[in-house]
């Protein structure tokens, strides 16, 4: 309890920091998206519950960038393979109901926003989405995503502000439930973050 305790300081501690920016060597927790809101996202306010670890740390899911020829393994795609995450890779939530869902358009602008908790200098933000009749009832993989990003939104090196938005137009031809995976580069380390979030068209 202690452990869990001194871990939530150290959260708000960076939060309410806002402009805190750590050095380019280790990195500890840093974004996550809410729009459309992110599995982490609703681990972290409680509309999921049971989540483990990551209901106090939604800005943790680092792991290696490069994707999709490097990154996550498949499977632990959603978690950036951060086994303690391993509860945003089922595609139950831990309580084995469905994820919850935002309703999007394809062929509509939609507006994406992250939340930082420390602003790295970034190479770009992309976005990909699951392909028509991909496999809902096992963890995310490659062979689900359409590989090609429908949305890419250079950063050339840039520190992002503590909440950044930015549009892009949803693809069209897709109906029902799909995962958008959303990936942060980061400029200056060897990793990336990555966010998972349910939408239906």
């Amino acid at each position: 309890m202690r452990t869990r305790t001194k871990l939530s300081a150290a959260v708000v501690g960076l939060a309410t920091t806002g402009a805190l920016v750590l050095s380019s060597g280790g990195a500890s927790g840093h974004g996550y998206t809410d729009l459309p809101i992110s599995r982490q996202k609703l681990c972290q306010n409680g509309t999921v519950t049971n989540c483990g670890a990551i209901q106090w740390e939604p800005q943790s899911v680092e792991g290696p960038k490069g994707f999709p020829a490097a990154g996550p393994a498949d499977g632990r795609i959603c978690s950036a393979n951060n086994t303690g995450f391993a509860q945003l890779d089922s595609p139950r939530t831990p309580s084995g109901g469905a994820w919850p869902t935002t309703k999007v358009s394809g062929g509509q602008s939609y507006t994406f926003r992250w939340q930082f908790t420390a602003m790295h200098a970034t190479t770009d933000f992309k976005y990909y989405v699951t392909k028509p009749g991909w496999n809902q009832n096992h963890n995310l993989a490659r062979s689900d995503l359409n590989l090609t990003p429908f949305l890419t939104v250079p950063y050339n090196g840039q520190r992002p502000p503590s909440t950044l938005s930015h549009s892009g137009t949803l693809p069209s031809g897709l109906s029902g439930h799909h995962v958008i995976l959303a990936v942060w580069t980061v400029a200056d380390t060897g990793n990336a973050f990555y966010a998972c979030s349910d939408v239906t068209f």
